[in-house]
């Protein structure tokens, strides 16, 4: 199993690389020391949220990314599928059987108080609307 830490301190390493970067480089534009993110890269640190943010930075790279990428490389070396993350985590529920045509359609279970009233309520666009059940 790869830890996360090994994972991210290789994909940061990647980054520097790619971009022919020095750790003294990237240490001093993070402004973390450069013993620091050379255990970090080698998977030997936990790096905090914050110092992850401040070498993403350094590296020109957005978290989300760096964090999407690792996540992804994880799930290749755990030999898991890999599968798209809009999938659902679960089936979906089979669908709700409609009423027959003749069936009159129940009341609803919220109704929007001033809904469908402009300028009676005095609200201006974008405000929340009240609900009462």
């Amino acid at each position: 199993m790869t830890l996360l830490r090994t994972q991210l301190g290789n994909t940061l390493r990647g980054h520097r690389l790619r971009q022919r970067r020095t750790l003294r480089d990237v240490s001093g534009a993070a402004r973390v020391s450069l013993g620091y993110l050379s255990e970090v890269e080698r998977g030997q640190k936990e790096a905090s949220s914050e110092l992850l943010a401040s070498i993403c930075d350094a590296l020109e790279v957005e978290l989300a990314d760096l964090l999407a990428e690792v996540s992804l490389e994880l799930r290749v070396a755990g030999g898991g599928s890999v599968r798209p993350l809009t999938e659902p985590a679960v089936p979906t529920p089979a669908p709700v059987e409609q009423p027959a045509a003749d069936t009159p359609a129940p009341e609803p279970a919220l109704a929007l108080v001033g809904a469908g009233q402009p300028g009676r309520s005095g609200r201006r666009q974008g405000e929340a609307v009240s609900l009462a059940a």
